[in-house]
């Protein structure tokens, strides 16, 4: 089987380096560089990537191994159909480790036709680090070797307002990008550097907080043999990720002009901050909430993986209509446009193609249920003056997970040493009578550390709570389910 590289491949343009991505990982493969080569193709972009490693230790010795060149697999659901495509990807030039390979980073942070910069540092990145000095070759921050590469392009171009570059954040974290620059202020001013640099910094530089949405699975271990022998290459930088993209950028004007991927078709839209925060809490809302709302109670009616819930008459028509008929109508906006863009959503839960499975996302389901749920169940009394059914049961179903059984089996939750402790402890005082299990449901509502509040203060929800989670230890979770759905 012939090696992946571009003596193999000889017909492959050559373009300049105008990006420099921080990041060799799967997601920035499968998600960032995928947009780029449909710009190149669709726009003649006319970009190639150069990646730099974070930390020391990386894919860089295998990503040049197959000169930057790799296959993209595409998986999912389209309009009702499973579909699926391969695509080689050959935007990426090369991959360089700063910590061993310092004057070619030197001289690629210099070069005059890099315009971008695109991140994914994990969310551990974007971190402030003590000690950090301007002359470390080179900072292990994050934010200190932007602030030191920033400084660097500055003093070389001579504060040219056409030499500043535009840094785009893909980090989950809330507004990405603009804790970056924070941060690099802060840096920049601990070691002390000019008002000139500080003012080009912002007028010449734009620092993009995105939201960023594709699954990724990664390398398909398990089917990579088979894969080599579709591709015809020894390619061991195969990525699988699912066909939805969606990329949400807030910038100034004048950088989608620069960026234009729109343009290629794809789902990439430029907004200003407030409606950045629409879609986040969009986002958040439908696709993470439907998630974190349905966890419990599919898991313990017996399925492991969304894809199975999904395609169960019950628990799939619960999903359903939790969303549509809790979710959407208290998240503020066009009500059509968000009931489409939820069907669309949980249109992913049955991509075959990928094993999303409950445990995984049932990790820290405690704080993922006070940020991605709770709003809805609030903002459902408020708008209507009831507790909405299938949320109050969500959250049942929350406390009954936490209590490790399912039928015959016992499992492991993974949370904070807080909460596991907190379970641990009411599940072990609970004495079997109803009053005792509204003891229970009492003590994990009033937990303030994680509801920032204390939830039997919601006029009816301790005693629907207890009432739902009763009929949980009584009959079943599925049948309590479908109770709740009728």
């Amino acid at each position: 089987m012939k090696a992946l590289n571009r003596s193999n491949l000889p017909e492959l343009a050559t373009r300049p380096e105008r990006i420099i991505q921080f990041g060799e990982g799967n997601f920035l493969r499968a998600f960032v560089d995928w947009i780029i080569q449909r710009m190149n193709q669709e726009l003649n972009f006319d970009a190639s990537v150069a990646v730099v490693q974070p930390i020391a230790q990386g894919l860089g010795d295998m990503i040049n191994g197959q000169d930057g060149l790799y296959h993209l697999i595409l998986e999912g659901m389209e309009n009702g159909e499973a579909k699926r495509s391969v695509e080689l990807i050959d935007c990426i030039t090369r991959c360089l480790n700063p910590y061993s390979e310092y004057e070619a980073y030197q001289t690629l942070v210099e070069s005059p036709d890099v315009r971008f910069i695109v991140s994914n540092t994990t969310e551990a990145g974007i971190q402030w680090a003590d000690g950090e000095t301007l002359d470390m070759t080179p900072q292990p921050s994050f934010p200190g070797k932007m602030t030191a590469l920033l400084h660097q392009r500055f003093t070389k171009f001579q504060g040219a307002a056409d030499k500043g570059l535009i840094i785009i954040c893909c980090e989950l974290i809330e507004d990405n990008a603009d804790r970056l620059y924070e941060l690099v202020l802060q840096h920049a001013s601990n070691w002390g550097l000019s008002a000139e640099f500080v003012a080009w910094l912002e007028n010449s530089c734009a620092f993009c907080a995105t939201l960023v949405d594709r699954i990724v699975p990664g390398f398909p271990r398990d089917k990579i043999s088979a894969i080599q022998e579709e591709i015809g290459f020894e390619d061991n930088l195969v990525v699988v990720g699912e066909l939805y993209h969606n990329w949400v950028i807030k910038a100034p004007v004048w950088v989608e002009a620069e960026f234009p991927a729109h343009k290629a078709g794809l789902n990439v839209t430029f907004v200003d901050e407030a409606k950045q925060q629409e879609i986040r809490e969009q986002k958040v809302r439908i696709l993470n909430g439907s998630h974190t709302g349905s966890v419990a109670a599919a898991y313990l009616s017996g399925f492991d993986t969304v894809r199975e819930a999904m395609e169960d008459e019950d628990v799939g028509g619960f999903i359903n209509a939790m969303v549509a008929a809790e979710i959407v109508p208290n998240i503020p906006g066009d009500q059509g446009y968000l009931q489409k863009f939820s069907k669309k959503i949980l249109e992913r839960y049955h991509n075959p193609f990928i094993r999303h499975e409950w445990m995984s996302i049932a990790l820290n389901a405690m704080s993922k249920w006070e940020t991605r749920v709770l709003p809805s169940l609030l903002d459902a009394q408020k708008n209507t003056g009831e507790l909405p059914k299938r949320i109050v049961f969500s959250l049942a179903a929350l406390m009954a997970f936490y209590r490790g059984q399912r039928g015959e089996e016992n499992y492991t939750c993974k949370d904070n040493t807080d909460i596991i402790e907190l379970f641990s402890q009411v599940w072990g005082d609970y004495d079997g009578s109803e009053a005792g299990l509204r003891q229970l449901v009492t003590t994990v509502l009033a937990y303030e550390v994680n509801w920032k509040r204390d939830l039997n203060a919601v006029p009816g929800l301790t005693d629907a709570v207890t009432a739902s989670l009763s009929s949980i230890l009584n009959d079943g979770m599925l049948e309590t389910l479908k109770q709740t759905n009728a």
